[in-house]
């Protein structure tokens, strides 16, 4: 089925050519279980003939997308949508390749002549899991523009940060956070333009719904350089607020194909629902470029709010093939009724953002049928470590290095270890950078410096490798929580924390939860006026000022009321100690 993956992209018919690989078409209802994998024959022949070169210009709009469009219109790809959307209240929407190029040269044509945009510009956009969200994700593709995505659940103090520090010329978000916006763009000089997601007009603001309406679908694709910046993601830190990760033309329209054609496993037949957050690289990875790269169709459920019940109706109903979702979705999944519920379609099920524990992936298997992928990687990479179709998985590891990148462990001198020992996460960098990582951090190019060890990129988490070259989680090497699929950094926690009157010290560290796999818990030591204080009153008033000062996502939900923290000599707070301490039951 698939001969060999060498890529030679010398131009624009051959690039897409050889980005996509076919096999077998199903028939888009067709009860298809199999675990053997569609696009490669076994882990070893991925490994050795997996092989991409990278073209002076590319466009992921222009150079993927518009070429399916050729092959619906040739007849050569079966008639799967390209996107697939419906939302609790019985609407719904199916694009064709084509009616998604129509519509997204129109939001190109906006950005353009409307917004005045020029390439290179920057654009934020806020919005939750609407179509526009996609339409707007094609259509800075197709200007130039730099997209920079957020997360609906930013407050107004996160905005006014993400606009400062981006100098976004543009943003795009709905009716919900408008007033923020308006709020705080005097203090954003680089912002001209904004655009609301609405029914009703508001003033100062494009209405995206009614210029879509008389806009023109024809538009010129910008014709930009395989390294020229695509994205910026916000990812927070250990320290500081959080910082931007810029991506390239390349470095996740092409990179990605790593995850669409071998880990997703995804044939233009697929029918692919991701269920991350619009405001993460993970929504780029899984309800973007992964699945589009293979002409398969990208399925969304706009849910107010998370329902598991919701979830699992939509798997039944649905032919959904292939379903991606953080292990914490799982976890809660498992814990229903799934008895009663067929999953006709389903073949193949992945994980990410957080890791899977076996208990879940046993559960999971016994009640569908069905293996979990876990796979591995961050807002900097494509998929670093992943288990593959075919593979034997054991249950616990991140399974083996994605054909994208030379994993290794590593010591604090940049010396490859031997299986076994635990060490740091390292992806070989020289002589040759691979093309799935990210280009810098904007403006930091001291923490860009940071991520680099003799050869090596420094993924700053932890693990060791076994004698059979599976690779193994053990912990971070930092102090970010990973709750829900969600990276919180501690320090705008802290910050937070530390506004409120009854706060003189804090500090927040991860803590084992049986749903959430971790949450942020908050030590605090209370100004002396406020001891005697009704402490469980107070621990609600301080979690409410956290979730109005920070996105909700962020605030501690457990609390606990000490006299003074650990601190090195030079004043330094010991996290580790705290979080050793809340994790030594484990």
């Amino acid at each position: 089925m698939l001969a060999c993956v060498t890529m030679k992209m010398l131009h624009h018919a051959k690039c897409f050519q050889r980005l996509t690989i076919f096999g077998s078409v199903r028939a888009l209802h067709k009860d298809n279980r199999r675990a053997t994998p569609q696009n490669f024959s076994n882990y070893e022949s991925m490994k050795q003939d997996f092989k991409l070169e990278i073209p002076e210009y590319f466009n992921f709009a222009k150079d993927v997308l518009d070429q399916w469009t050729n092959m619906e219109k040739t007849g050569k790809k079966p008639s799967n949508p390209a996107f697939w959307w419906i939302n609790g209240k019985g609407e719904e929407v199916r694009w064709s390749f084509e009616e998604l190029g129509s519509l997204s040269r129109k939001f190109a044509n906006i950005l353009s002549e409307a917004c005045s945009l020029q390439r290179g510009d920057r654009v934020i956009l806020i919005l939750p899991r609407v179509p526009e969200w996609w339409l707007a994700n094609v259509a800075c593709l197709r200007t130039g523009t730099v997209l920079i995505p957020g997360t609906t659940q930013l407050t107004q103090k996160d905005i006014l940060y993400r606009l400062q520090s981006s100098k976004a010329n543009c943003i795009i978000t709905n009716d919900v956070l408008a007033p923020a916006v308006d709020a705080i763009a005097p203090q954003c000089e680089n912002l001209h333009s904004k655009l609301i997601v609405s029914e009703n007009s508001r003033e100062g603001w494009g209405n995206l719904k009614e210029m879509m309406k008389c806009a023109s679908d024809s538009h010129t694709c910008v014709k930009t350089k395989h390294n020229e910046i695509m994205a910026m993601f916000f990812t927070s830190g250990t320290t500081g607020y959080p910082k931007m990760t810029a991506h390239t033309h390349s470095s996740f329209g092409l990179g990605l194909s790593v995850n669409g054609r071998f880990w997703l496993d995804l044939t233009p037949s697929d029918v692919m629902w991701n269920t991350s957050d619009t405001g993460w690289a993970k929504s780029a990875w899984s309800s973007v470029f992964s699945p589009w790269i293979q002409g398969a169709c990208v399925f969304a459920h706009h849910l107010p709010r998370f329902e598991p019940t919701s979830v699992l109706q939509t798997l039944s109903k649905y032919p959904i093939t292939v379903f991606c979702s953080a292990a914490t979705v799982y976890r809660m999944l498992v814990q229903n009724d799934m008895a009663s519920r067929k999953f006709k379609s389903l073949k193949h099920c992945v994980s990410a953002g957080e890791p899977i524990t076996p208990d879940v992936t046993e559960k999971w298997r016994n009640k569908t049928g069905l293996d979990i992928y876990e796979g591995y990687g961050q807002t900097e990479t494509v998929l670093i470590c992943g288990n593959f179709k075919g593979m034997k998985i054991k249950p616990g590891s991140m399974g083996k290095p994605s054909p994208a990148f030379d994993v290794k462990i590593v010591d604090v001198n940049g010396n490859v270890l031997p299986p076994g020992q635990e060490g740091d996460i390292g992806i070989q960098v020289l002589p040759n950078r691979p093309f799935g990582l990210f280009a810098h951090y904007v403006d930091d190019p001291s923490k860009t410096a940071s991520t680099l060890r003799g050869n090596f990129y420094i993924t700053g988490d932890r693990g060791y490798m076994d004698e059979d070259g599976y690779f193994w989680f053990v912990a971070r090497s930092d102090d970010i929580i990973l709750s829900s699929g969600y990276r919180i950094g501690p320090f705008e926690v802290e910050n937070a924390l530390n506004e409120h009157p009854s706060v003189a010290e804090s500090a927040v560290v991860s803590s084992p939860d049986p749903i959430r796999g971790e949450v942020v818990k908050a030590f605090i030591v209370l100004n002396p006026d406020y001891k005697s204080h009704d402490q469980e009153q107070l621990i609600k008033e301080i979690q409410e000022h956290v979730k109005k000062t920070t996105a909700p996502y962020k605030y501690p939900r457990k609390v606990e009321f000490i006299q003074e923290l650990p601190k090195t000599i030079s004043g330094k707070t010991k996290r580790n100690e705290l979080r050793k301490k809340e994790w030594k039951t484990i």
